[in-house]
């Protein structure tokens, strides 16, 4: 039967797959351009006895790319509670299941883990096959700092739930990467800028590995101002914000920032506009304000309403 057919093709080449272990195996898949597929994964798809798929007909694209031949079954977010009793059993049985993902690492913002965690409590094997991630290729391409960062998925679609959620990762101290939707791109860079400054650095990966694939970098306020006068953009968006410098900077001169920005405007003013600039928290640099106004450094500062300006003398 052609369902039982464990081979792969590349070019013109018919491969034979080799028997595989029971086990759960995790394939990553390309997110995007189908070349992206590694021979490991081909192999393993092709000996699984059960493809386990997030979209089946998204996932036959794929298959039927490379002639693959296997049976296949959805796993999604809808169908998890259902679906991953039969899949245990399976494995239990001791056949071997590949969980594939409509693009990317299985299990980065879908329901996998539960299967994951249900396979490991009962003591089945679980294999990773990695290969094409849509956040570490953004973040590869960003220029911003790799040595730590954090990936936050999608955020809130309210607008308060949102911005409670970036003001908790607001410190910290690593790139951070986001999922979103085109329509809500514009929206969200504008919260971006509301609850973490600005003046951060930033990019936007869109299409990432496809015929119109674009990187757009910036500061978080340039590309808000971007996205609010293009048109909506298409295809799958990637953002990643850089870490906060206010740590960077030296105390001196966060310290001269809020004394000049407190001669103008009234304190909690002074240490909401230092937040934007720095990345810092609004409510420590409003304390380090008052601080440095009961030190009485730079006259009278600081005051509701009061510019503290001694004069020209």
């Amino acid at each position: 039967m052609t369902g039982d057919k464990r081979s792969y093709v590349i070019g013109q080449t018919e491969m034979s797959a080799r028997p595989l272990e029971p086990a759960l195996y995790l394939v990553a898949t390309p997110i995007g351009n189908l070349a992206d597929i590694t021979l490991r994964a081909l192999e393993t798809l092709a000996a699984a006895d059960i493809v386990a798929c997030e979209d089946t007909r998204v996932s036959r694209v794929l298959l039927d790319r490379y002639g693959i031949r296997r049976r296949t079954t959805a796993y999604h977010e809808h169908n998890a509670g259902e679906a991953g009793p039969k899949l245990i059993a399976a494995l239990l049985a001791g056949q071997s299941v590949a969980l594939i993902s409509d693009a990317g690492t299985p299990l980065i913002s879908d329901p996998g883990y539960r299967l994951v965690g249900e396979a490991l409590d009962q003591g089945i094997r679980v294999v990773p096959i990695p290969g094409p991630s849509a956040p570490l290729a953004a973040l590869t391409a960003s220029g911003l700092p790799s040595d730590a960062f954090l990936f936050a998925g999608f955020l809130p679609v309210k607008t308060g739930q949102r911005l409670t959620r970036l003001e908790a990762l607001k410190t910290v101290p690593a790139t951070l990467i986001f999922f979103e939707s085109p329509r809500r791109l514009a929206e969200t860079l504008s919260a971006m800028v509301e609850a973490l400054g600005g003046a951060r650095k930033a990019a936007i990966g869109r299409e990432l590995t496809k015929t119109f694939e674009e990187m757009r970098t910036g500061t978080l306020q340039s590309l808000a101002d971007h996205y609010a006068a293009a048109d909506t953009p298409k295809g799958e968006i990637v953002i990643c914000v850089g870490p906060s410098e206010a740590a960077a900077d030296e105390p001196e001169d966060i310290d001269r920032l809020l004394l000049s920005l407190a001669a103008e405007m009234p304190a909690s003013k002074a240490a909401a506009e230092a937040a934007r600039m720095t990345g810092g928290q609004k409510q420590a640099l409003y304390r380090r304000l008052l601080e440095l106004k009961d030190a009485g450094q730079n006259g009278e500062i600081g005051k509701e309403g009061d510019t503290g300006k001694d004069g020209d003398g």
